[in-house]
Order: C-alpha cells, then sequence, then structure tokens
C-alpha cells in the first residue's frame, strides 16, 4: 500500500483472480505458489510448497498431471488457503462435497471470491468510518470486537458443520 492510498481502496483495489482469470496452461509447484502468493498477499495470507504438496498427498485437491496444476486445482487452493484460517480441512472438505452438488466450481468460486471481497471491504469500512466523539470506540475495543466477532462465527461453522452441513 502506498502512502497516498488509503486501507479502503487497498482492499477495493485488490481482487482475487476470478475462475477464468486462474491460468489453465499447466503450472509447475514453485509457480503455482507464487501465484497464489501474490494473488492472496493483499490479504496477508499465504501457502508453502510443502502446503501445497501437502494437499495434494492427503487428497484434497487432485494430483498434478505430469507435475502441472490447472485452473481447477489452484482455485481449490486458493479457498483452502484462505478457508483454513477458520476451517478444519474435514470441514473445507464438506464444503467441497457441498459444492460438487450443487455448483460448478467456477461458479462457486467466483462466488466466493466476491463474498470474501465484499465482507472484507465492508469490514475496513466499518472500522474507518468516522463515528460521533460520544460513541468513539478505542482501536483497543475495535480490536477485541473484532476477535469476538471472528470467534463468534467459527463457533456458528462450527455448529453448522455438527448438525448439518456434513453430506
Amino acid at each position: 500500500m502506498n502512502n497516498s492510498e488509503t486501507i479502503i481502496e487497498y482492499v477495493s483495489n485488490n481482487k482475487i483472480p476470478r475462475y477464468k482469470e486462474i491460468p489453465n496452461v499447466g503450472l509447475y509447484l514453485e509457480q503455482v505458489v507464487k501465484y497464489i502468493n501474490d494473488a492472496l498477499a493483499p490479504l496477508q495470507i499465504a501457502i508453502t510448497p510443502s502446503m501445497l504438496s501437502n494437499y495434494v498427498k492427503k487428497g484434497y485437491i487432485d494430483r498434478p498431471v505430469k507435475k502441472q496444476y490447472y485452473a481447477e486445482q489452484i482455485a481449490y487452493l486458493i479457498f483452502i488457503v484462505v478457508s483454513k484460517q477458520v476451517l478444519s480441512m474435514e470441514n473445507i472438505s464438506a464444503l467441497f462435497e457441498l459444492q460438487k452438488s450443487t455448483y460448478s466450481t467456477e461458479k462457486a468460486y467466483n462466488y466466493f471470491c466476491e463474498e470474501l471481497e465484499h465482507m472484507v471491504q465492508m469490514t475496513f469500512e466499518k472500522w474507518s468510518e468516522q463515528e460521533p466523539v460520544s460513541e468513539d470506540i478505542p482501536y483497543e475495543k475495535r480490536v477485541l470486537r473484532s476477535v469476538v466477532i471472528a470467534v463468534s462465527h467459527i463457533i456458528y461453522l462450527n455448529y453448522c458443520f455438527e448438525h448439518s452441513l456434513l453430506p
């Protein structure tokens, strides 16, 4: 982020690549890692070569074809890397199964990107709004509130997975 760019502009100007923008020419492991890390850099989320290899080894994504990864695998990896921030791999796998029975990979992935960008932007806008002095919330309380919101969302997700989402 440059000095003249606000956090809102930074978040708004950095979009996750949509499905049709993901290279489908066959990328090698290191190229995939670089591509995903560049795409997710604004979110400060990254993947390592060993993480990618582990996801393949455990069957979360299809094995590369002649050591090359294609758009569908890369889309799944982007989803995994972001979702892994709050979900177990078991729950991510359950979401994959739910998605496969409902939507195409392209449609589900693009929706995920749109929703993520929208919510990140809303969150940053909410905390950067000027509030009236009488309702001024100190930075420390905003950070704590964000932690509580995140934890409550995780609790809700865990409930969903335990009671209804698992195929």
